[in-house]
């Protein structure tokens, strides 16, 4: 009986170094991944989320949030994806579009545009918001000086997706009728196909990921009603579409 004791004492005492060693275990997979996140890119974002996914069985969304990068045209290497895999999954494109939504909100931060400028998650994907005094005076589609320098830096986050991306014009009610805009479907598609113009010159974007609509004042965000609902509703809304959506874009057809 006293040797069963002693045996019983000693597995007691000794048991805590099995959680011990599942903790260092766990302890060194945390490292090992806090290493490579200090150097990963997007591409490495998605892969590992796949595997993620695939060791847990394929359930569930893991979203794993990207460190921020500096905004520089050699910052950036574009997302590619493995062709072997049917369309794209879920988690990869949630990876993606956090990715750009976080380097957007960097870049809102570096120039003071927090007023003018708001990021949004929707379901068919991530909308950037520009209110139309960042990008043009009054009554015009004429990218001004500031707007290039914005339009810049935001061209090239925007590089980084294969994602479409749809470029939305919005006025307010306020009514217009000039030579060039006769009202305000006109001024809202003019600022939209203005911006594309910009993106296709200056950053040779692929113009197949493009679109350009205007909805005049239809689409507004708030009542216009105060001067400040009218400013919200003046904008131009750049739309990263989920990949989802892209079975209702038209299909692009090899060359």
């Amino acid at each position: 009986m006293k040797r069963r004791s002693n045996h019983a004492e000693h597995d007691t005492r000794e048991r805590w170094l099995v959680a011990y060693a599942d903790f260092v275990t766990v302890l060194l997979c945390f490292f090992i991944v806090m290493y490579s996140l200090s150097s990963i890119n997007a591409q490495k974002f998605s892969e590992l989320a796949r595997a993620l996914q695939n060791a847990m069985g394929g359930g569930g969304n893991i979203v794993i949030e990207a460190p921020l990068a500096a905004v520089g045209p050699d910052t950036f290497e574009p997302f590619t994806r493995d062709s072997s895999v049917p369309g794209r999954d879920a988690v990869s494109d949630s990876i993606e579009l956090a990715v750009i939504e976080r380097q957007i909100q960097e870049l809102i931060k570096e120039h003071g545009l927090e007023a003018e400028v708001q990021t949004v998650t929707e379901e068919r994907g991530l909308v950037i918001s520009v209110q139309d005094t960042v990008l043009f005076v009054s009554g015009s589609a004429d990218l001004t000086p500031r707007a290039a320098e914005i339009m810049d830096k935001l061209g090239l986050i925007l590089l980084q997706t294969p994602n479409y991306i749809r470029v939305e014009g919005h006025t307010d009610n306020l009514p217009i009728n000039t030579p060039r805009f006769p009202s305000n479907w006109e001024l809202s598609v003019g600022r939209s196909t203005s911006v594309i113009q910009y993106l296709l010159a200056r950053h040779n974007f692929p113009p197949q990921r493009l679109s350009a609509s205007g909805y005049g004042e239809y689409r507004p965000k708030a009542a216009n009603d105060t001067v400040a609902n009218r400013q919200l509703n003046r904008r131009v809304d750049f739309v990263v579409l989920s990949s989802k959506f892209e079975a209702s874009e038209p299909k692009i057809l090899e060359q």
